[in-house]
């Protein structure tokens, strides 16, 4: 398994938490999808841990990620877009 991990900075948190009832279906959805956590880390800046069976396909929304228009409320951190493999989950 796979994990694609990346930061937003939150510019209007409660937009931010609206777009995710759109942005978590279509993520859900993408071939090779596990698992996917949004978390607030302060109240500024979010992160996000999206799971994926294979590293292609990690590297597939990875490489999306890098052109994909920020969602209402974020600003996609482009440089913290990190693939990397999942050792072990509880």
């Amino acid at each position: 398994m796979y994990a694609v991990v990346h930061t937003v900075t939150l510019t209007d948190r409660s937009a931010a938490e609206a777009a995710l009832g759109e942005v978590v279906p279509t993520v859900t959805g993408l071939p090779g999808f596990v698992a996917g956590y949004w978390v607030a880390r302060t109240a500024n800046e979010g992160v996000a841990l999206v799971m994926f069976e294979s590293e292609e396909a990690a590297q597939g929304f990875a490489n999306f990620l890098k052109t994909a228009p920020d969602e209402p409320g974020t600003t996609l951190n482009r440089d913290s877009i990190d693939v990397g493999q999942v050792l072990a989950s509880a």
